[in-house]
């Protein structure tokens, strides 16, 4: 079955700075990148109970009609609307289509290049009136649907970026699965695409008028307001790559593993006891504290005094941004200088380098690009920390009360499974960090020729370490 949708308007725009960021990763990981595709399931509530197929398939048309993220692909420019080096507008404003041609030309290949197009040209996102969703009802497990859903790429010119699967029970709808494209939501967008499709479960609609859409993003970004923005964003990248190392891991560690890039995950309930008490004594956000250690720890591995690190930020700072169902999560650049002193003293320089970090996250990556060539032409290297981060829970938990023996006895439980490899990534070092049942989960994925899986095991189990013994043995003060 499909879900049919209709919306009120065609148009065509530039991709948005987090579209940007986003389609220049998916292209440097393929044919791996199905790597960004993420999922959410929500069991469909007692309230909105008994659910049919069909009734389910309207709930989720009612969805996507509201957000136009849903129903936007990539597309061609329209003839004589290019963007100019720089970001700046040339096309004047949106461009009203009937019907926009999608990113047709197109091919995928089995190289770097996921999509090819015959002049090269940057992409435009392309909003639909109209169209129709497949729909996969299975029975069973749904996170088993999630993850069939999820590990093949979308086709980003042809596809609609949401698949949708409904797990039934006899006739009965019980959860319903929605697995996203990157360039149509981020973790935040899709926590938010959720919530209103229990809404619509539970009361048939979502008060107040939809958040704005990636295209009135684009408009606002290629206004003088959001030039400015950018510009401020890129006088810190300038300033901070004619400091930092050029990368963060130089140095070949031997032959990698077949394939080269592996996943090893940790859960660990010690860690996660140690960071809340860290936070709650020092002051600092859980992310923050995780952030310093983790910058540390990397440079302990490669021998930097100085770590630069690539946080994800949600830049959900606008007020009008915040339940905007689309992409807009960019790397910051953090930098920390390792020889300031303790983890302690540490950590308070690590609070206004992390705000830095993430008032840089708002960028356009255009900018971005120009300030690599250029930093890199001075220092006679090519520039690119290649070294991530990412927090992706939605609460910060802080307690002080946890004590050292009950912390020391749960690093009994902290497990270690190896659960992804492949062949292709865009970075050499990739953190990420999640809310686990079992404690906090930290995964690290990484570029075994330049960090083999015994030294990831090690940097991981080092971490949940100095996380500990920070919680007890640190002289702990307010950061700020």
């Amino acid at each position: 079955m499909d879900i049919r949708f209709s919306g009120s308007r065609s148009e065509a725009a530039p991709l948005t700075w987090g579209q940007r960021a986003i389609w220049d990763t998916i292209r440097k990981t393929a044919p791996d990148d199905h790597y960004f595709n993420f999922g959410r399931v929500l069991a469909v509530p007692r309230r909105a109970r008994p659910l049919t197929v069909a009734g389910a398939a309207e709930v989720l048309r009612a969805l996507v009609e509201r957000h136009e993220s849903l129903r936007t692909r990539l597309g061609e420019a329209p003839r004589g609307r290019t963007l100019r080096a720089g970001g700046t507008e040339p096309y004047g404003k949106i461009v009203h289509t009937s019907g926009a041609e999608p990113y047709g030309k197109v091919v995928r290949t089995s190289g770097a290049e996921p999509y090819e197009h015959d002049d090269g040209a940057e992409p435009w996102q392309v909003l639909a009136t109209g169209g129709s969703i497949p729909v996969t009802v299975s029975e069973g497990d749904p996170e088993r649907l999630r993850d069939a859903l999820a590990e093949t790429a979308f086709d980003y010119g042809n596809e609609w970026p949401l698949k949708v699967g409904l797990v039934v029970d006899r006739d009965e709808v019980t959860h319903i699965v929605l697995v996203f494209c990157h360039l149509a939501a981020d973790g935040l967008g899709a926590e938010v695409a959720v919530t209103d499709l229990r809404l619509l479960l539970l009361r048939g609609s979502v008060p107040g008028p939809p958040p704005p859409s990636p295209l009135e993003l684009a408009r606002w970004q290629c206004s003088e307001q959001g030039l400015k923005v950018a510009a401020v964003a890129a006088e810190h990248w300038e300033s901070e790559y004619r400091r930092i190392p050029p990368t963060m891991f130089d140095r070949r560690a031997g032959v990698p593993s077949d394939p080269p890039i592996w996943r090893a995950h940790l859960v660990s309930r010690a860690m996660d006891l140690a960071v809340r008490r860290v936070a709650a004594l020092s002051g600092a956000s859980t992310s923050t504290v995780l952030l310093t250690a983790a910058s540390v720890l990397a440079g302990r591995v490669t021998g930097h005094d100085l770590s630069a690190m690539l946080p994800i930020v949600g830049n959900r700072f606008r007020g009008d941004t915040v339940n905007a169902v689309t992409t807009l999560s960019q790397e910051g650049l953090f930098v920390l200088d390792l020889r300031e002193g303790g983890f302690t003293e540490l950590l308070r320089a690590a609070k206004p380098a992390a705000l830095r970090a993430y008032r840089s996250a708002y960028h356009d990556p255009h900018d971005r690009d120009r300030l690599t060539e250029r930093a890199g032409r001075e220092r006679g290297v090519p520039i690119h920390p290649y070294c991530c981060f990412n927090d992706m829970r939605f609460t910060d938990r802080v307690d002080a009360s946890p004590d050292e023996r009950s912390v020391r006895r749960a690093l009994a439980e902290t497990t270690l499974t190896w659960p992804l490899s492949q062949d292709r990534l865009n970075c050499r070092f990739c953190l990420h960090v999640t809310g686990e049942p079992g404690g906090l989960g930290v995964s690290l994925t990484a570029d075994t020729g330049y960090l083999p899986r015994p030294a990831m095991e090690r940097y991981l189990l080092d971490l949940e370490s100095l996380l500990v013994e920070a919680a007890f043995r640190e002289a702990l003060e307010p950061v700020g």
